[in-house]
């Protein structure tokens, strides 16, 4: 008896690798002590990456407890 079948295997490869999307949109350059980056607060950082990742944990949940 298998946890995950082959498609569900796939999928759930495939919302991980969205997830890893959203964490690197979120990641870039800090701060420079010698300079001010407005860039910290753009809408990728502060709201598009997040939601990308709030849905692919969702995806993920959902991937896990679905019944076959």
């Amino acid at each position: 008896m298998e946890i995950f079948d082959r498609k569900r295997s796939i999928l759930l490869i495939i919302v991980l690798l969205i997830l890893l999307t959203g964490y690197f949109l979120m990641a870039g350059p800090g701060p420079d002590s010698s300079n001010f980056a407005t860039e910290i607060y753009s809408f990728r950082r502060i709201t598009l990456a997040p939601v990308i990742i709030l849905l692919s944990y969702g995806g993920i949940i959902f991937l896990i407890l679905k019944r076959k």
